[in-house]
């Protein structure tokens, strides 16, 4: 496999060599992503929110389908709650079984949560909703804006199948960035990236 060189797109028949790559390259962006203090992150995270506001501009109206945070990821749940101050709806993801589409329920902080797949909190109830925005956590982010997730597929099959375009953005610390994910036919680009750093 042509690991030094980012240009390189893989055929498919090298996606062993791929997912293999990938396993590996996760693991290390997981633990330098939990290495940094939790008072790092909250600080990252605030101004990751910050930055999304300068990218999005006025929210009302809008539906934002955000995340619980998980394994360190950054924490907007209070940018999720200024969303709803400030007129828009928010929603999270939630895994209805394997190898389908995630469904976005309705959900704004102080709704009640229980224990989804992998013991993340989800709505224990609230409408299906079809997001404007899709804010998603990276494991790690390449110059194509191809993100390299956990390795499930539901995002890349989530968007595939939504019956319209929504603006996608992958948020993430700037320590995520990498050369290439290798990236394949089913994987889908960001359309923007928000890290720490970024300034609309």
């Amino acid at each position: 496999m042509h690991e030094l060189d980012p240009e390189f797109r893989t055929p498919l028949s090298d996606w062993t060599d791929v997912k293999r790559w990938r396993k590996a390259k996760r693991e290390r962006l997981i633990a330098a992503r939990l290495a940094v203090s939790a008072d790092a992150r909250t600080a990252m995270s605030q101004r990751i929110g910050e930055n999304l506001d300068a990218l999005i501009g006025d929210i009302a109206g809008r539906v934002v389908s955000l995340y619980w945070p998980f394994r360190g990821e950054p924490d907007l749940r209070p940018w999720m709650a200024s969303v709803n101050e400030r007129g828009g709806r928010t929603a999270l993801p939630v895994v209805v079984e394997k190898g389908q589409p995630l469904v976005f329920r309705a959900y704004a902080p102080g709704d009640r949560l229980e224990k989804g797949v992998w013991n993340i909190p989800i709505p224990a109830e609230g409408d299906p909703m079809l997001p404007d925005i899709v804010i998603s956590p990276i494991v790690g982010i390449d110059p194509g804006q191809f993100r390299l997730g956990y390795g499930g597929g539901f995002f890349d099959r989530t968007l595939a199948a939504m019956p319209f375009k929504p603006l996608v953005i992958g948020v993430g610390y700037e320590l995520q960035r990498i050369a290439t994910i290798y990236p394949q036919p089913h994987d889908i680009p960001m359309d923007r990236v928000v890290t720490e750093a970024f300034k609309a």
